[in-house]
């Protein structure tokens, strides 16, 4: 069963934020606005200063120290850190303080998390931009949006409450799943978005290279590209370390997906190709019905 929905309290310990980029910094953004303090590590001294001037933090070092007095550590920190992490932040983090992490793949975050902390909690805040590093932090960033937690038999309670508390906190919607299942949903829904939207951004580039290139086609399909082309291909245009660390630790999920995928596309291009027309239609036609149950009105 579920724990209540509870608000974060004031009244205890400090957060601990690791990583201070656009999940961390959103965070530490909201947190502070409610009157929460926010203890933030960070590797470079010039992100600290930027942190301090954004007021993403109150406190912020490169000193795993920083953490020593936080009740809740969250890791907002890039999934190649997360599955190996520095033995100094392990070693610094209080016993009794609630661990959380922002990673968007949980089977392997789970395995290497839970026996090293006896509160951790295995969570994916699923929200974000375009946008990376200090400067990206935004406030109200999680508002209405999934924050997916998955327990285990052995995840602490009241660890587990509080990490709904600072879910709830921000706005977000609670939802709870097993690992794997987590894994093979974002596989779908996230991950191969990422690999479609790369390949439809190559396509437009090689294609318009190897048709009419002397008559200025590759300048011509980019001065044509508009909303359409900039809402299928922006997250194939994002960070490419991130699309590569979520294809490697979600390796398994993300191939089922994307052979699904070539399917699909193989069936839409036979009807194309022998002008089925009327069946085109009908595949168009379940997507239109489908997608109100995947993308909520804006």
């Amino acid at each position: 069963m579920a724990p209540a929905q509870q608000p974060l309290s004031r009244n205890e310990g400090p957060v601990g934020i690791v990583g201070l980029g656009l999940i961390g910094g959103s965070i530490g953004l909201d947190l502070r606005r409610q009157g929460r303090q926010v203890c933030g590590l960070v590797h470079r001294s010039t992100t600290a200063e930027r942190a301090l001037q954004r007021g993403l933090v109150d406190r912020v070092s490169t000193d795993p120290a920083v953490l020593q007095d936080c009740a809740l550590v969250l890791l907002a920190l890039p999934l190649e850190r997360l599955l190996d992490p520095d033995p100094d932040l392990v070693a610094a983090i209080p016993a009794a303080a609630v661990v959380t992490d922002v990673g968007s793949v949980k089977q392997p975050v789970l395995e290497r998390w839970q026996p090293l902390h006896p509160r951790f909690v295995a969570s994916h805040p699923m929200a974000g931009t375009a946008e990376a590093g200090v400067e990206a932090g935004l406030a109200g960033l999680f508002a209405d949006r999934p924050w997916v937690v998955t327990p285990t038999a052995e995840t602490d309670p009241e660890a587990l409450a509080q990490v709904q508390g600072l879910a709830v906190s921000l706005g977000a919607r609670w939802l709870s799943c097993e690992a794997a299942a987590h894994d093979r949903a974002v596989a779908l829904i996230s991950h191969l978005p990422v690999l479609v939207s790369a390949a439809l951004l190559q396509s437009a580039d090689r294609g318009a290279l190897a048709a009419l290139p002397q008559q200025g086609l590759p300048a011509l399909v980019r001065a044509l590209a508009s909303s359409g082309f900039a809402d299928t291909t922006r997250v194939g245009g994002g960070n490419p370390a991130l699309g590569t660390q979520m294809a490697r630790t979600n390796q398994g999920a993300l191939l089922q997906a994307l052979r699904l995928y070539q399917q699909q596309l193989a069936l839409l291009e036979q009807q194309v190709q022998h002008g089925q027309w009327s069946d085109l239609e009908a595949a168009l036609g379940e997507c239109q019905q489908l997608r109100p149950g995947f993308v909520k009105p804006t």
